[in-house]
Order: structure tokens, then C-alpha cells, then sequence
């Protein structure tokens, strides 16, 4: 979360874990000042949540952003998120080594139920599965090198794993001696998409993040594992599979026949049971719950969950003190993070050529 704005989405997000959780919560958030101060005068406000909840702010500089792209050497970027956005390739660095795994998701979304049955997905991975992102092949577009086909808007990433291979490169890794760890696995996944890098690093490479983690899973598919469309209901697709508030008495059947956008994807067939809504590309505003057309009662997306919008935002963090116990809140803020191929060099100078 780099800017106020992005925390003011991205705080819904968080209070509608605490709103839904059946277990104690850990949110990992890289983020800048502008952003914890704005968390923290929420945060401030629980007290008394069913379940204790901890909060670990990382507070990034644009400065060792730059220095980790730069480190990597073949990094670009034509989205609009920039540096902050090219992190999500770098959390499992950012983040300390204890933390095994952990669920990413985009802070224009909230969950709709208990963010716990997410975590259980782990659980039904295979020994080899290092990422789940919803997958949509019937969304391809070719200049975007199908990038379209994942959102890497909600992820589960098994941080061990991506760290045991070195996932992303760095002239530090370039330079290690020591041959305890194969070279990094995601250049030449990077290469086989978008050909070899030129001056400037990769080219055309329109969205982002989403862009090299398609690359990734598309070369590396023993890593991959799709996530469930029900955990990506997402406003790109304005019609939203076409399910929507309402109608509490729908039938299965009914619901199936309604369905949209589920043509030759691995969920053909299926029913889409939302549990996170995701509201990206929504032109106007900065922020989602502020855009224009909510006010317009004929638009499709607004029929279908304007209210959903208003009753999360409208939530106060008040009425999450619902627990009979006092939970000390446990939040701390890391300044200046150092990433995984800095520290390896500070543990292991005399495994660095020094030649790099």
C-alpha cells in the first residue's frame, strides 16, 4: 500500500477479514508512511476482536525499490503501479523467512466469508505447487502475451518454496560462489514469453506484475495451481459471471443456467459462489467506492452490489470489538526492510565474486 489512498482501500480489505475470520489473523503489509498513518488511525480503534490479530507494517523507500529492480537487471514496467507493483514479485524477500506462506490480494477488494477457508487451499496443493492465481484461458490477448489469462490481483504464494529456487535474480546471486542454490528460476521463464531483454529490460511488458508472473506459470506449470473463480469476482468483468445480490431463494440449477465468461475455462459448467469481490478497472475515481456510476441505479454493476460496497465501507471498526477478551493489539512497523539478496551478501561476503 503506497499512498493514503491505497490504504483507505486497502483498509476495507483488512477489516473485512477481521469481520469474517474464525482464526487469529496476520497481516504482512509493504507499504510507505503516508499508508501506516492512515491504517493506524483504524487500527487504533480494536480493542476487543473475537480473535487476535497482528499487524507487521514494512516501511518501503522508492529508493530501495529502484535498488532491488536495478539489482535484477532486466526488470520494465508499462503499468501504471510502477515500482510498488513490481514488489509483488519481491514479497517473499521482503517478508522474513519464518513466514512459510501467505495469501496476496489487491487492496480494491473485500472478502465475503471467512478468509480462513482461502488459507485451507493450501492444504489441497500437490508437493510441487509454489503459486495459485484464478486462471481464465478463454481471456487471452496477444499483446499483452496473454498475460490476461491470471489475475495477480489474489495469489497464494508458498514463500519457502519461491525462496529454495531464488525466484527472482539479483547481481548479488550473480555473483554467489557458494552453489547451494540453483541459478534463479525466473529469467528464463521471462525470456521464453518476452525474448531476451534489451537496454531498457524486457519489452511491452503492458501489465506489470501480472505480466512476468504469467511468464512464471506458463513456463513452470508443475508450480502452478489455479484458484477457484469464487475468490476472484471481479469488476473487469462487469456483469460479474452474472451473479449478483438477490434473489435469496436461486437454485443451483438456476444459478448455473445464469452463468457467464466460464466458456472453455476449467470451471465450465460450475457455479461462481463469490467470497471475494474485487472491484479494478473502474474509471473516475481513485478510490472504488467512489466511482461515478454507483449513483446510477440502471448500471448493471450497481444493481448488482452497490449495497455490498456501501455496507462494507459504512462497517465501523467500532463494532469489530466483539470479543469478551482484550487482545493487546500487535502491531510494529519494520523500517527499511532489507530484501533476501542483501542479507545472503551481509551472511555470506566470502561467498560473493567480487568481480559483480
Amino acid at each position: 500500500m503506497f499512498s493514503e489512498n491505497s490504504a483507505k482501500e486497502g483498509a476495507i480489505l483488512l477489516k473485512s477479514a477481521i469481520m469474517y475470520t474464525s482464526r487469529p489473523l496476520h497481516f504482512h503489509i509493504i507499504c510507505d508512511e503516508a499508508a501506516i498513518a492512515y491504517l493506524e488511525s483504524r487500527l487504533h480503534l480494536l480493542t476487543h476482536p473475537v480473535h487476535p490479530v497482528v499487524v507487521r507494517f514494512y516501511r518501503l523507500t522508492r529508493q530501495s525499490m529502484a535498488d532491488r529492480i536495478s539489482r535484477e537487471g532486466s526488470l520494465n514496467t508499462g503499468h501504471a503501479a510502477g515500482y510498488p507493483g513490481l514488489m509483488k514479485l519481491f514479497m517473499h524477500e521482503l517478508l522474513p523467512d519464518d513466514v512459510e506462506k501467505a495469501i496476496f490480494v489487491d487492496t480494491d477488494a473485500f472478502f465475503l466469508t471467512d478468509p480462513a477457508l482461502l488459507w485451507e487451499e493450501f492444504s489441497y496443493w500437490g508437493p510441487d505447487i509454489a503459486v495459485s492465481i484464478p486462471y481464465h484461458p478463454n481471456l487471452a490477448i496477444k499483446e499483452w502475451y496473454n498475460a490476461s489469462e491470471i489475475c495477480s490481483c489474489i495469489m497464494l504464494l508458498h514463500f519457502q518454496k519461491l525462496r529454495s529456487f531464488r525466484l527472482m535474480d539479483s547481481s548479488i546471486y550473480r555473483a554467489d560462489t557458494s552453489g547451494l542454490y540453483p541459478p534463479a528460476l525466473a529469467p528464463p521463464t521471462f525470456t521464453a514469453l518476452f525474448g531476451p531483454p534489451g537496454p531498457n529490460g524486457y519489452h511491452h511488458v503492458a501489465l506489470g506484475d501480472q505480466s512476468y508472473w504469467w511468464a512464471i506459470v506458463s513456463n513452470r506449470t508443475e508450480l502452478f495451481h489455479p484458484l477457484s473463480y469464487d475468490w476472484e469476482v471481479t469488476s473487469c468483468l462487469l456483469d460479474m459471471y452474472n451473479t449478483r445480490l438477490g434473489a435469496d431463494g436461486t437454485t443451483e440449477e438456476e444459478e448455473r443456467r445464469a452463468m457467464v465468461h466460464l466458456e472453455d475455462t476449467p470451471y465450465e459448467g460450475k457455479v461462481v459462489l463469490p467470497k471475494l469481490l474485487h472491484f479494478n478497472c473502474l474509471d473516475g475515481d481513485a478510490l472504488y467506492y467512489n466511482w461515478p456510476d454507483w449513483s446510477k441505479p440502471e448500471v448493471g454493476l450497481t444493481i448488482r452490489w452497490k449495497a455490498a460496497v456501501e455496507y462494507h465501507v459504512g462497517f465501523k471498526w467500532l463494532w469489530l470489538n466483539r470479543g469478551r477478551k482484550k487482545f493487546p493489539m500487535d502491531v510494529q512497523v519494520v523500517l527499511n526492510p532489507k530484501f533476501a539478496d542483501e542479507r545472503f551478501a551481509e551472511a555470506h561476503p566470502d561467498k560473493i565474486s567480487k568481480s559483480e
